[in-house]
């Protein structure tokens, strides 16, 4: 039986039916089969408590459509054969945090003319997606503040579709244009600012852990070098930071990257691909003088070859923690590192996206020209300074 909300028609959560231990069993399962080279060091997965698989989502893009009582909110199901397909509505998704429900039922408000394609919630910032060049817009009857909101915009998109936003059409219509996420604890108590892009993990707890782990491996010092990949908004340069390491973080976005350096500080990210700062990160690499070190957290598509090509060449760095959300290229990226001589140490599932088919792994690597580093063999000084 579908839970309390659920719309059986949507088919956002292949889940949702099952308990908590047949959906990890499945995923754990899953895992096995897509990293199986490396099914000695795949640990159990890692989920959250109960409580928190469900009303988790802070975070989510459903697609637009008039209904008979103002506009709704859902996803795009298609029957075998369909083209078009059509939205099922999902207002009460028990998935959705109760505030992210509250946003979507008081949209409905909003003025028929719009040529609204998507809505787009992340923490108190809204996004509407609107399929035009830009133009004059009015909320109507529309309260954000009384739906629990900081900030609302508008992306003009003529296009939206398949792909969702502009990167262009971006206007702020009401409040704050940044809101603040509290990771707390392993990050500090400082909140950091995002954007409405901004990518974020949706169960904080979770991501700690995931983070502490990575830590744990790397075990930077003062003096070390920690390259971090993909570094989105800096919720993870903050831990090299206090740490008193050398860090440096690329980042592709600029709304992500801009912020990185407002959370973290001045010059803590470059923008741009990391395979087009490659100049910069080696010239850099160059200046410090203890261990390298690498985290990386790139996007379904992967770490690019040729950023794989230079780790495995000419960075060398001593260990790697690699936060993946696509087992495939895991594996991929996972193969190509091992031909150039690391070790795969640990993979360890993490559950963020409950009652989902998703899954994201870390991946712990240590090269083999550790041991010939100063200071004796590598695991041993990893345990020793980890604990200092």
């Amino acid at each position: 039986m579908i839970p309390a909300g659920c719309v059986a028609a949507c088919p956002g959560c292949r889940f949702r039916e099952l308990g908590s231990e047949e959906a990890d069993r499945r995923k754990q399962e899953w895992l096995g089969r897509a990293l199986g080279h490396w099914a000695d060091r795949l640990a159990p997965l890692r989920g959250a408590e109960e409580a928190r698989r469900w009303g988790y989502r802070e975070r989510t893009c459903l697609r637009a459509t008039r209904g008979e009582r103002g506009w709704e909110f859902g996803l795009l199901a298609r029957e075998p054969g369909e083209r078009k397909g059509r939205i099922i509505a999902v207002p009460d998704c028990p998935v959705h945090s109760e505030r992210v429900r509250q946003v979507f039922r008081a949209l409905a408000v909003l003025p028929a003319e719009l040529p609204l394609a998507f809505g787009l919630v992340s923490g108190t910032l809204l996004t509407l997606v609107l399929k035009s060049p830009e133009a004059p817009v009015s909320l109507g009857q529309f309260e954000p503040g009384e739906a629990g909101l900081t900030g609302v915009f508008a992306n003009f998109n003529p296009a939206a579709g398949n792909r969702v936003v502009s990167s262009r059409g971006w206007r702020l219509l009401w409040g704050s244009a940044r809101g603040e996420l509290r990771l707390g604890g392993l990050f500090g108590q400082k909140p950091l600012e995002h954007g409405p892009e901004s990518f974020q993990q949706l169960l904080a707890s979770l991501y700690a852990e995931a983070m502490s782990e990575a830590r744990e491996f790397l075990a930077p010092l003062p003096g070390d070098s920690v390259l971090d990949l993909c570094s989105g908004l800096g919720a993870s340069l903050r831990l090299w930071q206090q740490r008193g390491t050398r860090f440096l973080g690329v980042e592709l976005g600029g709304e992500a990257a801009e912020l990185a350096e407002r959370n973290v500080g001045e010059g803590a990210c470059l923008r741009g691909r990391a395979s087009e700062r490659i100049p910069q990160l080696a010239a850099w690499l160059s200046q410090g003088a203890g261990e390298r070190l690498v985290f990386a957290n790139p996007p379904r598509l992967g770490l690019e070859r040729a950023v794989l090509d230079w780790l495995g060449t000419e960075a060398r760095p001593a260990r790697i923690a690699y936060l993946s959300c696509s087992a495939g290229t895991l594996a991929r990226d996972l193969s190509l590192l091992e031909k150039a001589g690391y070790a795969v140490r640990r993979i360890t599932p993490y559950d963020f996206f409950p009652r989902t088919h998703h899954v994201e792994t870390l991946a712990l690597l240590e090269s083999g020209d550790s041991a010939a580093l100063p200071g004796g063999d590598a695991r041993a000084r990893r345990l020793d300074r980890s604990h200092g």
